[in-house]
């Protein structure tokens, strides 16, 4: 079972979201952590939750109009670091957490993007240590059989993507959703998590309908305390 996963890292307003040194409180606290990848233009990763990096860079630029070199040569996360690629961060991990990779589709590039990440995950040691999510099912359709754990996101605005919960291993849901009858009836014969956690009166609310939750902005160890007793 996760104990909870840090969504974004486990950030601050010293550690950046997306950022190694968010990478890097997640993993020396043991948790999961939960990061988004963007294709460039020259066919590799860039971790960002956004496509337009502005928000966390305070510098306009679209990822997938960029190629990695011109990312790292004119851009800096708000902590000074570098916006790191997704084998910087497989680096930094070295498979000692697990990491939940969500693949950020722009303009319908599900087919490449699926593609590179394939490629790029191609010498894990351990699938199990990894989890593939999108809010777009045709992303995760090529990693059928793979090994891989596949998660379909779901939000409350876009709820008819649920119907294609049974073509993967589990559903990863906005936990508004988890009011519904048919998500707890769903649960009690699959794997369950739920976004984004940041109350502690929202975490103990959640907390029967799931396997686990994506949190932020709480305390670690209250997050893993509390999921431990659900169980």
């Amino acid at each position: 079972m996760l104990e909870g996963i840090a969504h974004r890292g486990y950030h601050d307003k010293d550690n950046t979201e997306n950022g190694l040194n968010a990478f890097k409180r997640a993993k020396d606290h043991g948790f999961a952590l939960e990061l988004d990848v963007h294709l460039t233009k020259d066919d590799r990763l860039i971790v960002c939750h956004d496509s337009e990096l502005k928000r966390t860079t305070g510098k306009e630029g679209i990822i997938e109009e960029l190629t990695v070199d011109e990312i790292k040569k004119n851009y800096r996360l708000l902590d000074g670091e570098e916006v790191p690629t997704f084998q910087e961060v497989l680096t930094l991990i070295n498979e000692e957490v697990p990491i939940v990779v969500e693949l950020k589709v722009y303009h319908k590039n599900y087919k490449p993007l699926s593609k590179r990440l394939k490629i790029e995950l191609m010498n894990v040691k351990d699938k199990k240590n990894f989890m593939i999510i999108s809010f777009d099912p045709r992303a995760l359709l090529p990693f059928n059989h793979s090994g891989f754990i596949r998660s379909l996101l779901v939000a409350k605005s876009d709820d008819y993507t649920y119907i294609f919960r049974h073509f993967f291993e589990s559903v990863d849901l906005e936990h508004v959703l988890l009011e519904e009858k048919r998500i707890q009836k769903y649960h009690k014969k699959h794997l369950v998590n739920v976004w984004t956690i940041e109350k502690e009166e929202v975490l103990d609310k959640v907390l029967p309908y799931v396997d686990t939750v994506t949190f932020q902005h709480l305390d670690c160890d209250v997050v893993r305390k509390k999921l431990l007793q659900s169980k």
